[in-house]
């Protein structure tokens, strides 16, 4: 699977917004609930958020706040710098086992003793969360990321492998925080002859599932180079079905008859 765009919010993320400190943790007024094997395994009403450079936000939740009754304690205890040794949990419910799911600094570093008796958990190994009365995807969202979605004239032209493959008058803009504009096209103003179905699937917490395309042009496939979200999220619906290419991938991207520079992401 190539590096795709959604893949930023499942593994490798990269937050150049975040402020100068490495790690910070902020408190959520969010109600959060953990769910696995029928249970409700974390229901806290007092949420801590960890945001640290380079890595995806990942929510922590009081110990009375946890089924601790539900969690075995692992021999698993990394040291992850510079917050300290990392102890282990795996969540037991019935004869379903997350194993080494839960991790809780007991000793942390002096510089991050509010770290010490709080809980958090591995996303993917859990059945669901919900935030409030939604259920949420991928990971924890970030209350410092913001996503605008604007409906746009300005004339769009993108050229993949020689060739234009789109070209419209009435792209919608996609401006979220510390990535580069996204420019989504409608699918009558797209060369579909161009595109064909990629099997690539990827999730977002903030937009939803995308589902991807590469274009073939002659003997020349450019693999997964272009994606569309066919059920978003609702605060982003205007991009529902429409086509992105990605900047930093195409051969060139002019915007009124500009041509625009190729952004440096983790997708170059």
């Amino acid at each position: 699977m190539s590096r795709t765009e959604a893949q930023t919010t499942e593994e490798q993320s990269k937050e150049p917004f975040m402020p100068d400190h490495s790690i910070e943790l902020v408190s959520s007024p969010k109600w959060l609930r953990v769910f696995f094997g029928g249970e409700v395994i974390a229901d806290s009403r007092r949420v801590i958020l960890l945001r640290e450079r380079g890595q995806l936000p990942v929510y922590y939740v009081p110990q009375e706040d946890v089924r601790m009754d539900l969690l075995l304690a692992s021999d698993l205890k990394p040291y992850r710098p510079p917050k300290g040794v990392a102890s282990h949990w795996s969540v037991q419910v019935g004869e379903r086992i997350a194993e080494n799911a839960a991790w809780s600094y007991l000793d942390p570093e002096p510089a991050y003793a509010d770290l010490r008796g709080i809980i958090a958990f591995d996303w993917h190994a859990m059945d669901a969360w919900f935030e409030e009365d939604e259920e949420v995807f991928v990971h924890a969202r970030d209350p410092y990321k913001r996503i605008d979605v604007i409906h746009s004239s300005r004339h769009l032209r993108v050229v993949v492998a020689g060739e234009t493959v789109a070209e419209t008058s009435r792209p919608v803009l996609l401006f979220e925080t510390g990535l580069p504009t996204r420019y989504y096209i409608p699918k009558i103003d797209v060369r579909m002859d161009l595109l064909v179905p990629s099997e690539t699937h990827t999730g977002c917490a903030y937009k939803g599932a995308a589902s991807y395309y590469s274009v073939q042009v002659g003997d020349t496939l450019v693999e997964n180079i272009a994606w569309y979200y066919p059920f978003p999220n609702p605060e982003v619906g205007k991009i529902q079905n429409l086509v992105c290419f990605f900047n930093e991938r195409v051969d060139a991207l002019y915007v009124d008859g500009e041509l625009m520079p190729k952004p440096k992401t983790p997708w170059s």
